[in-house]
């Protein structure tokens, strides 16, 4: 069996060698065999800057074909990759890249003064695209010119293989740490759940930096052998130029609500098409209908976490069920979780609690967040809320947490809390995702004046949030209300507050 994720998708490199594995948007391609030389290129190339096996090997730079390389070279050499949302300021890369204690950041040439300031003593700076001093890209090269090939490290299952960034609703990061087993054994499932194969052609408009484009997206296709288009950013226009010839496509909800909002768009865009997935947000029931009346193709909708991957799916061949997640994937054993940890009958609510091999072992230098993640039995604690039907369907029916999923992406409250807490005029705030046709939930903050202070003003506040947080963590709208709803605890009650403000962005996108 094979014990590493990077020799899973070398076996699918190899079943054609000469085959187109990836297309650019541009109308650049590199064969399967040419990205295997790439990769280990980039496995020389750390080797030789010292990278050891174990070590983190941070990487925030733009979707290219060398940063999927550079992924697959940090797994042959043996080290730990961890992504980073390109869209992270200074202020938020920092406390990451302090926890995780890299050897190695590596970034785009134009963003290097940007994140210079946040990269801890130690951790050494490498670009990625220069070919020049102190470039990867250039390093790689040379590797393999002259014929370098750095000794792959023995590596077990149990090795870890990727480390995403997490976090519970205090803002304070966690980062979990992904096996060989846990991504190997993942893609492979999925590669089996929806029938990839070598004949595929995938159409990839997610970003690398995120789990949903990185495994399981770029993930199945390569281990299946099968062939990408690699765009650099969704944009609906070039989406449908493209999508004729592709026969799978991954998105979240947004993607297929804005291919939606294009005039005519249907049946005609979608000719080869045999498999379109939506996770990272939730997939709106009116969502799914619209889609499959306009392209005859019912949307499969997937479950999953930073934690585990994919774990749960709605059917290849067999009934997608608008408002389900479907059923746990082979290998996998979920269950409704109530008090005291005790499964629940069929068509109750409770916590939905995953075990199986997908699932990861802990967070990183963090053994208390990791004891309370696992149930005495080894169940993974979701956080959702969610039920059973007598014949096993899942749905998720809320979360226990804070979290917020907008277009795909998570936001936790609290960072955003803090910021507004911190400005002239506010009180105290509360952070909520409210329901949005587009987004699947939209950032809002609810701010309380400060006693005595001038009330605080939206058009200020936005614009110095958007200076400190990434795009898509920032309030869409700011709403100044005279008190916050408190329990007698003093407690703000969230919950009301999203039921009072559940209209604001569907009213008025009625009008």
């Amino acid at each position: 069996m094979t014990r590493t994720l990077h020799a899973l998708i070398d076996a699918g490199l190899a079943r054609s060698p000469d085959a187109i594995a990836i297309r650019t948007g541009d109308g650049g391609t590199v064969t399967a065999r040419a990205l295997g030389v790439r990769a280990r290129g980039f496995a020389s190339a750390l080797a030789a800057a010292g990278v050891q096996p174990g070590d983190r090997v941070a990487v925030r730079v733009e979707k290219s074909v060398d940063a999927i390389a550079l992924f697959l070279g940090t797994l042959r050499a043996g080290a730990v990759f961890l992504p980073l949302n390109t869209a992270y300021t200074p202020a938020e890369l920092g406390p990451l890249l302090a926890d995780a204690a890299p050897r190695i950041f590596v970034t785009d040439p134009a963003a290097v003064d940007q994140c210079r300031a946040a990269i801890p003593e130690g951790t050494a700076l490498r670009t990625l695209g220069t070919r020049g001093e102190g470039d990867l890209a250039a390093a790689a090269d040379a590797a393999i010119a002259g014929g370098v090939a750095a000794p792959a490290p023995e590596l077990g299952p149990d090795d870890p293989a990727a480390m995403l960034y997490t976090s519970g609703t205090t803002g304070r990061p966690k980062g979990a740490l992904l096996s060989h087993d846990n991504l190997r054994s993942n893609v492979e499932t999925l590669c089996t759940a929806w029938g990839m194969t070598s004949s595929d052609v995938l159409l990839h408009a997610l970003p690398l930096f995120h789990a949903h484009g990185l495994f399981v997206a770029a993930g199945t296709i390569l281990a299946a052998g099968g062939s990408m288009i690699l765009l650099p950013r969704f944009d609906a226009e070039t989406v449908r130029a493209r999508l004729p010839e592709s026969t799978v496509f991954m998105g979240v909800p947004t993607f297929y609500a804005r291919l939606l909002d294009l005039p005519g768009f249907g049946a005609a865009d979608c000719l080869k098409l045999r498999l379109a997935t939506a996770g990272s947000a939730p997939l709106g029931p009116d969502l799914f209908r619209r889609f499959e009346a306009a392209t005859g193709h019912a949307i499969l909708e997937r479950y999953g976490a930073t934690e585990m991957s994919i774990v749960v799916s709605n059917p290849l061949d067999g009934e997608r069920r608008p408002g389900s997640i479907g059923y746990p994937l082979p290998g996998i054993e979920a269950r409704i979780a109530g008090a005291g940890d005790m499964p629940l009958p069929a068509g109750e609510t409770g916590e939905l609690q995953i075990r199986g091999p997908a699932v990861f072992r802990g967070y990183w230098h963090r053994p208390e967040a990791t004891a309370e993640a696992f149930t005495a039995d080894g169940f993974f604690r979701t956080g959702d809320l969610a039920r059973a039907d007598a014949d096993g369907r899942l749905s998720i029916v809320g979360r226990s947490k804070d979290l917020i999923i907008t277009g795909g992406y998570n936001v936790y409250p609290r960072e955003v809390e803090i910021l507004l807490d911190d400005m002239e005029g506010v009180g105290e705030s509360a952070v909520i995702g409210l329901p949005h046709a587009d987004f699947g939930e939209a950032v809002t903050a609810v701010v309380e004046p400060a006693q005595g202070a001038p009330r605080p003003d939206e058009a200020r506040i936005l614009p110095a949030l958007r200076a400190a947080l990434a795009a898509y963590k920032c309030p869409k709208r700011v709403l100044v209300v005279d008190r916050l709803p408190r329990n007698t605890m003093g407690k703000i009650e969230k919950a009301r507050l999203r039921s009072e403000h559940a209209g604001l962005y569907t009213a008025a996108q009625k009008k």
